[in-house]
């Protein structure tokens, strides 16, 4: 992806408040001064990476860790390191799980990151699946390029381990919704609900009398999992994320157009594969599923399978985590009751060869790793199966390709011809889209005195830049990475 540069920055100057900045420089060059700092370490420009530095005096606090995604050139950031020692760090707190805000923590701390981990008590239980899994897959996909010897590094190592992993989680501090907490430092932090997946949470943080709202990303209204987001009342500085910032979502019933595709997949004898996020996607198509057979819409004999431990794991969290959710004990039940879980290898490989036709939901939601990637190689080249996309699919990504219409596409070393039919249902995305970001937005009793918008591609962001400018009088700006900013 090519970078993004505002308009400001190819002049060479930032601006701040109607006065010209010089341009900035790493995050050091304004150590020593008694002023509150942000700085974009990721996040800005791109929809992953999600990394935003507060610092006052001699504390840092970190929002959000996140992996870089996508595309190369961005994926090699996640090897570069951070500009700034991982041991100077004070704190981190983390929106939510998903691995584009939480995956970076395990090399964090083994490059010397020592300090307290916050977060909602959902989001601390699915950390615990989700990153000892990223591990173990970074190292099953390194073990695998070797000894298929293609790839361009002898040997592949991965970025971090499954240990690795399990050594970030110990720093983990679980904290409720709504409770104020002191942070290092003297700032102070309260979780708001964000509703995009179970404990994702908006970030509020108050620091020598400044108020910054980090909104992590925002989920959909009157969604029939999710609770509604909850915007903050009042703000200085608000950093928003824009993922879909640029659309709106289809509005068609999402339960009808699965049930279309299914029912047409089986009749002509092939496999619907969902390539599904672990982590609220999954659990979201399993309602729907549910649904659907209660209703008689999609007959119960279609087999449906959740090939995904991480999934698996995650949908027991749902079950458990009931305050976190609309769903009432008996849709949980159903929830849980129509499906066949896949837990071994080689039953997911014995799922594969299998040619009857079925419904499988395996993660990664992307098609950037996982067991999804074995099921696409089997079922992509054949017309007869349909892939289903259920998700944003970040630029770069094997599922941005398909979705795009890609003909092929290389997994394990070589090119899978792709003639399965394809479909991307967005309205089951978790992400709000154009007009509910300004609905949440809306929400605040006052302008912030700025608002960064993040978490989003150029052309997503900017049209949220302009909608707040134009319809709400807000002053805004889309960040550059590693921009530094004065905040007070």
């Amino acid at each position: 992806m090519a970078p993004f540069f505002s308009s400001n920055r190819r002049a060479g100057l930032y601006w701040r408040f109607g006065h010209i900045l010089p341009q900035t420089h790493p995050p050091s060059s304004f150590s020593g001064l008694d002023v509150l700092k942000l700085t974009f370490l990721g996040g800005a420009g791109t929809v992953t990476g999600s990394k935003y530095l507060l610092e006052k005096d001699s504390h840092r606090i970190l929002i959000d860790c996140g992996l870089f995604q996508g595309y190369k050139a961005l994926r090699l950031r996640n090897w570069a390191g951070l500009p700034i020692s991982p041991a100077s760090i004070s704190a981190v707190v983390l929106t939510h799980a998903h691995l584009d805000h939480s995956g970076y923590l395990p090399l964090l701390v083994r490059k010397g990151f020592s300090g307290p981990i916050f977060c909602t008590k959902a989001t601390a239980a699915l950390c615990g699946i989700l990153l000892p899994d990223s591990g173990h897959l970074q190292e099953q996909d390194a073990d695998f390029a070797n000894r298929h010897r293609f790839s361009k590094h002898h040997p592949a190592l991965p970025l971090y381990t499954e240990k690795d992993a399990r050594q970030a989680l110990k720093y983990l501090r679980p904290h409720r919704f709504d409770q104020v907490d002191r942070l290092p430092g003297g700032a102070h932090l309260t979780f708001l609900r964000a509703g995009h997946i179970l404990g994702a949470a908006t970030v509020i943080i108050e620091w020598d009398g400044c108020r910054i709202a980090f909104s992590g990303d925002l989920g959909r209204y009157d969604d029939p999992l999710m609770l509604d987001p909850v915007a903050p009342d009042k703000v200085d500085y608000l950093l928003m994320e824009s993922t879909y910032g640029d659309r709106q979502h289809d509005r068609t019933d999402p339960q009808g157009a699965l049930a279309d595709i299914i029912a047409k997949t089986v009749h002509r004898g092939g496999t619907v594969i969902i390539p599904a996020f672990a982590v609220g996607r999954a659990q979201s198509l399993l309602y729907h599923i549910s649904q659907l057979k209660q209703s008689g819409r999609l007959p119960k004999l279609v087999p449906v399978f959740l090939d995904s431990p991480m999934a698996i794991d995650a949908t027991d969290i749902f079950l458990r985590h009931r305050s976190d959710h609309r769903l009432d004990p008996a849709q949980l039940e159903l929830l849980d009751g129509d499906v066949q879980y896949v837990h071994t290898g080689q039953e997911s490989k014995a799922l594969t060869a299998n040619q009857m036709p079925k419904v499988i939901i395996s993660a990664s939601g992307m098609a950037t790793g996982g067991r999804v990637l074995h099921h696409l190689e089997h079922y992509a080249p054949d017309p007869r199966n349909s892939i289903v996309f259920a998700g944003f699919q970040a630029g770069g990504t094997r599922g941005a390709a398909l979705v795009a219409g890609a003909t092929s596409i290389k997994m394990h070393g070589r090119y899978i011809p792709v003639r399965a039919a394809i479909h991307n249902l967005s309205m089951l995305s978790a992400h709000a889209d154009q007009n509910e970001l300004l609905r949440w937005a809306g929400m605040l009793q006052s302008a912030p005195k700025q608002t960064f918008i993040i978490h989003g591609e150029p052309a997503a962001a900017d049209m949220v830049r302009h909608a707040l400018e134009e319809r709400l009088n807000w002053t805004c700006q889309v960040p550059d990475h590693l921009q530094q900013i004065i905040l007070s």
